[in-house]
């Protein structure tokens, strides 16, 4: 039987495409210099890393606006850093950040409206 391999890429509206790809290149250091899209690769993936695939109840509040129906979350090397780089880049920071054993998690509100998640994977020496 034939499965899926992993996210292979993550695809939504944007009433500016060009411009929200160029604030998240330019705040969030986004791969590419060009266009609405940018290309992780394997490589860049912190040993620890991973990818989840996870539906949420209709009524969720975890995406915070009710009429959101998607949440991106991405991986990043040093959290702190990342919601003061977004808040630098006009980004609404939720002051809220959560620590689990597999890594450290905050969120903002990009420029399109759209609350992103942003995950620290706990550092390989610690566990």
């Amino acid at each position: 039987m034939a499965k899926a391999l992993g996210i292979g890429g993550i695809f939504f509206r944007s009433i500016n495409p060009e411009g929200l790809a160029n604030w998240y290149r330019t705040w969030l250091k986004f791969p590419g210099d060009s266009g609405s899209y940018s290309s992780f690769l394997p490589t860049t993936i912190p040993e620890k890393g991973f990818s989840v695939w996870s539906p949420f109840k209709k009524d969720s509040d975890y995406f915070g606006n009710p009429n959101q129906v998607f949440m991106v979350n991405l991986m990043v090397d040093d959290l702190d850093g990342t919601l003061k780089q977004v808040a630098e880049g006009g980004a609404e920071v939720i002051p809220e950040t959560e620590e689990y054993d597999y890594g450290r998690f905050g969120w903002f509100v990009d420029p399109d409206g759209n609350r992103v998640e942003l995950w620290q994977p706990a550092d390989a020496s610690e566990q």
